[in-house]
């Protein structure tokens, strides 16, 4: 005998919504309702309560609220006085029509890694750490400016590197020891509907397309600057972004800038990069900076790999081991300006591939785009004779600084 579904775990739909309207206008108790749409009655008594409406008319002559509406159902729906002119009080209304939608907008801000639009997020950033610089807490930041979210949230925030400024720098963070749970760092699961490696995969066979740009963060010294890394996986051409901090505020701007570097040197960012494929790294997940042009438009696709499953971007996995060879684990970025970035990406590149037949990832670049969109994204080739892979190059980056 098939087992009859209870709708266990699951969220109501509008059909459902509308058969608790008729019951509650017919009298219907929350027990025998849960029996007829397969909920429990406590599930039906928070729908009714979190969604139902003041209604009010000419004839309400009392505020202080019908004692009625203390105890089950808590509205008016199926009241004999509902429509009648001798009740003074205010009516109370479940209506599955306007329950649906705030449950529609309810769902869809819930799926947000950052419940608000990308000017107020901004606007938020741009207060909060403009206080800490004179040395302010979070209290006064928020009671004295327009914030658009809690002070919880904040703290939520800081603590998964949305900001630009850093748990560190919040006036008495150092002094409190961490409570013992594990904060996650990772892309919220609601920003991935979508953008899963799933879809990815879809994506990629239903428009035909054979490579991707692969997109990853290498860390020097925990805290400190962080290398965005990005590869365009048809030819291994590999080039990085320097970070101040490893967050999502960060990655997000200097991406911004490379695209708008890339269209003042008249190339198309929709066009060299269409599809990018990343891991769940918080600095992604400001995925709407990553994914549009400066007026709101989806004009790239960003995908994210399975947690935990780096073999699905092997190119730039593959990178970094070159990349390591010139700065090892541990080494801090700090030092580093986007000029050291672009010198070392330079000779990564124009290392000889047993791959391309001894051609370089920059041959093969300049062969299918061209050297002024290598210019662009800061690399040059280097003679064979003068390809560096080892520590020495920052050595001699260091003695050109100090003028030796």
């Amino acid at each position: 005998m098939k087992k009859k579904e209870t709708g266990k775990n699951k969220h109501l739909t509008i059909e459902q919504r509308k058969e608790i309207e008729r019951c509650l206008d017919h009298g219907v108790s929350f027990k025998a309702i849960g029996g007829r749409i397969s909920k429990d009655p406590t599930t039906v008594s928070y729908e009714v309560k979190h969604h139902r409406k003041e209604y009010r008319n000419g004839f309400v002559r009392r505020e202080d609220g019908c004692p009625l509406l203390l105890k089950a159902p808590f509205v008016c729906n199926g009241c004999t006085k509902r429509h009648s002119k001798s009740c003074p009080y205010v009516r109370y209304l479940y209506r599955a029509s306007e329950a649906q939608e705030e449950y529609k907008v309810l769902l869809s801000e819930a799926r947000e890694g950052i419940p608000l639009n990308k000017e107020s997020f901004y606007e938020d950033d741009r207060i909060i750490s403009e206080g800490l610089k004179k040395g302010q807490h979070i209290c006064h930041i928020q009671a004295n400016n327009p914030l658009h979210s809690s002070k919880s949230t904040i703290y939520r925030h800081f603590h998964k590197g949305y900001y630009s400024a850093s748990i560190l720098d919040l006036p008495r963070a150092v002094k409190f020891k961490p409570r013992n749970q594990r904060h996650t760092d990772y892309v919220p699961a609601g920003i991935k509907i979508g953008r899963s490696y799933n879809d990815y995969c879809a994506f990629m066979e239903t428009n035909h397309l054979e490579s991707c740009v692969e997109m990853d963060t290498v860390i020097g010294r925990v805290g400190g600057k962080v290398i965005l890394t990005m590869i365009l996986s048809a030819c291994n051409f590999m080039f990085g972004l320097l970070l101040e901090n490893k967050s999502a505020v960060e990655a997000a701007a200097k991406f911004m800038e490379l695209k708008a570097r890339m269209r003042a040197c008249s190339f198309d960012p929709a066009e060299i990069m269409p599809v990018i494929l990343t891991d769940n790294g918080v600095e992604f997940s400001d995925i709407f900076s990553f994914e549009n042009d400066n007026s709101g438009s989806k004009e790239l696709s960003v995908f994210f790999c399975d947690p935990m499953m780096s073999a699905q971007k092997p190119h730039v996995e593959k990178n970094h081991s070159l990349f390591r060879d010139i700065v090892p684990g541990g080494k801090s970025f700090d030092d580093f300006t986007q000029d050291t970035v672009n010198l070392i990406f330079s000779h990564v590149n124009s290392v000889s591939r047993k791959l391309y037949s001894g051609k370089t990832a920059y041959d093969m670049f300049v062969y299918l785009y061209s050297e002024k969109l290598a210019a662009c994204f800061g690399i040059q080739r280097i003679p064979p004779d003068q390809v560096c892979q080892s520590p020495q190059l920052l050595d001699g980056i260091a003695d050109l600084s100090k003028g030796i």
